[in-house]
């Protein structure tokens, strides 16, 4: 059974294009080094919940957008392997320069599948 690393973040208006910029220098970097699939998406329909909600969890403001993304890896092993490679990956180095989102506010993790259809 697979391996899923999750992410959701608040992305200011006015990096989106930055973002996505990034988004597309990584997602193949990380299908270079083995992940088997990867997804990006913007948020069309998430409401600012009451308690809990995707704006929530990291604490979007209005002028930011919610992004949610995850990566699909063979198992956790391969996730581990791959996760390494990318992290050492110079193409992904610091010198990229400030990141276009807050990463402190940022949610990830990585879950393991209990039904895959």
């Amino acid at each position: 059974m697979s391996y899923v690393d999750g992410f959701v973040l608040a992305v200011p208006k006015a990096k989106l294009e930055e973002y996505k910029k990034l988004a597309n220098l990584a997602g193949p970097i990380w299908m270079e080094h083995g992940a088997q699939a990867y997804v990006e998406c913007i948020g069309d329909d998430v409401p600012y919940g009451e308690l809990t909600s995707f704006p929530r969890a990291v604490q979007a403001t209005g002028d930011e957008i919610v992004v949610f993304a995850w990566a699909v890896y063979e198992s956790r092993q391969s996730r581990d392997t791959v996760m390494a490679k990318v992290m050492a990956d110079p193409r992904l180095t610091p010198d990229l320069g400030p990141m276009p989102f807050d990463m402190k506010r940022m949610i990830f993790g990585g879950f393991q599948p209990f039904i895959e259809l």
